[in-house]
């Protein structure tokens, strides 16, 4: 009885009672809940008067009920099928466990413990009786997408492919504003495999038509895994559907397209930019996901060492010149260079960047986004962009030998220029430069740091294991073959999805061009002699700094030689 009598408290007067909030913070956001009809705390969160971690630590202060952290947790699968998907979205709540040594008890993640219809329509379901335990809401959900998301999306796809006559005679000539379009399986479709894709942490989503299949992939941490196969008879109304909300024509099926979606997920802004390609099964589709202030991250995000911070705060540091950042494809090129400008971001700044596209907007700073069909190219961009007195220019590639000579003249004329080049370290971008035409003795006086860098993948700290290194791990890792050195490797557990990984983190090879530097520059030297001059200054390359992550136990030998493989 004691457990109910605790239910029949309101959360509004537990939150007042811990401090959380006022009377009259309660009083608006009561108010407010009139209007959306959503749960209390739900509206607290959406006012930003409180966190949902915040509500949690409340609820186990003042009830004394226990706090539940859902990702470390694997739910097993007969626990799973006790229940369905509706009634625990419907509730926020997630049964995870059997009480120990009550075998008739389920313990369930809450986000609202209060809630005692909740509870009883779980015990009639379930057949169990329920003791709440507390979690976070993005917790919960993040649950139920983990362990009944495919089925649902799978449920949704059967039901279009069941139902398509009727509610798609005409797909291409419907209003999408209609409610019955909105609530139409091909768009909860569409909606559910993005949603799906972002609580996965994935950058990438690859809708793939096969011979007799749809095949949808997602990327997370920079590799590709296959999360389900549809019908192929479902690809003409998802590529009509993606087609719609990322204003491409969808008439056109012969020729490659690009548009772009905005989307709000779990209350966070997401920009998708999507490609369409012909294949010869079908139109290919691949959404690239990001976070609007994804890209905006703080310099101790970047996972730079003390003395890797230095050198980037002594080249952020220079009033004028060239700072390159390079690497290959999706090695966090387009982060790094957005974090230099936020760093840089100033009230007595005029920054202004070139775009193709613009990848997150920056409050402050001047965006422009190439435009071709405009004649609106980096080159012409940044012709107009030095009389609109700028001090910071970024330019989002050096693509060409125009664009690089205007970035150099207007490096030494007094403006700090930052751009990307694609190459392999941060010797090689000088040659570059000098490929694209421009004079050594001047990439020498406008260049003031290159910045190399790539991505791996950290190991899961929950399930690494350590071992010594066998003599082909110490030959890459450039140790003595009598030396006993630890490694570890992936095992993979519930809390990595069996990868036994989680997340990246950046390698960098930070270059400052020092006056030993600029004299092998402007000497024509090779890159190979760039770079034993650099090191002779302390670079660290690469290689170094990935040898680094590795006896640290961040990352794999694995994960290292795909790095080293192209340096």
């Amino acid at each position: 009885m004691e457990f109910y009598s605790k239910k029949r408290k309101r959360l509004g007067d537990l939150l007042i009672a811990s401090n959380c909030i006022t009377q009259d913070q309660l009083v608006v956001a009561l108010a407010k809940q009139k209007l959306t009809r959503k749960k209390l705390g739900e509206t607290l969160v959406d006012m930003n008067m409180i966190s949902e971690q915040d509500i949690v630590e409340a609820l186990h202060t003042q009830l004394g009920l226990d706090v539940v952290n859902l990702s470390r947790i694997r739910i097993e699968e007969s626990i799973i099928r006790l229940s369905n998907e509706n009634i625990l979205r419907k509730y926020s709540m997630m049964p995870y466990e059997f009480k120990e040594n009550y075998p008739n008890v389920l313990r369930v993640a809450m986000s609202d413990p209060l809630d005692i219809v909740a509870i009883d329509d779980l015990a009639i379901v379930t057949n169990y009786q329920i003791e709440a335990v507390v979690a976070t809401p993005t917790e919960i959900i993040t649950a139920i997408e983990k362990y009944y998301g495919n089925a649902e999306a799978m449920a949704v796809a059967e039901r279009y492919s069941k139902e398509r006559e009727n509610l798609y005679p005409n797909l291409e000539g419907k209003e999408e504003d209609k409610e019955d379009v909105k609530n139409s399986p091909i768009v909860l479709l569409i909606k559910k495999i993005i949603e799906q894709a972002v609580r996965q942490r994935a950058s990438d989503i690859h809708i793939e038509p096969l011979k007799e299949s749809i095949r949808v992939r997602y990327r997370v941490d920079g590799v590709l895994t296959e999360v389900m196969k549809y019908d192929y008879s479902l690809l003409s109304a998802l590529v009509a559907r993606i087609k719609v909300i990322g204003e491409m024509d969808i008439s056109e099926k012969r020729k490659p397209q690009d548009g772009r979606i905005t989307s709000i997920i779990d209350k966070q802004e997401y920009d998708i930019r999507v490609s369409i390609l012909p294949t010869v099964y079908g139109e290919k589709v691949v959404m690239r996901l990001t976070a609007k202030h994804g890209l905006t991250k703080s310099k101790l995000e970047l996972g730079f060492s003390s003395d890797e911070m230095d050198k980037f705060n002594r080249i952020l540091s220079n009033p004028y010149g060239i700072i390159l950042v390079t690497g290959p494809t999706g090695s966090g090129k387009s982060t790094t260079l957005y974090t230099a400008l936020s760093e840089l971001n100033k009230e007595d700044v005029n920054i202004i960047t070139v775009e193709d596209p613009v990848e997150a907007n920056v409050d402050g700073v001047n965006q422009v986004q190439v435009n071709t069909k405009a004649d609106l190219t980096f080159a012409s961009a940044l012709r107009s962009i030095l009389r609109q007195d700028p001090d910071i220019i970024m330019i989002g590639e050096m693509r060409d030998s125009e664009t690089a000579e205007i970035a150099v003249k207007a490096s030494i004329t007094g403006h700090l220029v930052v751009s990307t080049l694609h190459t392999n370290d941060a010797a090689s971008s000088i040659i570059r430069l000098v490929d694209m035409g421009i004079e050594p003795y001047l990439i020498a006086d406008s260049v003031v740091g290159v910045i190399a860098q790539r991505l791996v993948r950290r190991l899961c700290s929950y399930c690494k294991q350590g071992r010594l290194a066998d003599p082909f791990e110490k030959q890459i890792l450039g140790i003595d073959v009598e030396e006993e050195v630890t490694v570890y490797v992936p095992c993979g557990c519930h809390m990595c999805n069996d990868t036994g990984y989680i997340g990246r983190i950046g390698v960098y090879e930070i270059m400052p061009i020092t006056t030993a530097v600029k004299e092998c520059v402007s000497h024509k030297a090779s890159a190979e002699a760039i770079k034993k001059t650099a090191e002779k200054e302390g670079l660290v390359t690469l290689h170094k700094a990935g040898v680094k992550h590795v006896l640290e136990g961040i990352t794999s030998v694995a994960e290292l030689m795909k790095i080293i493989a192209k340096v």
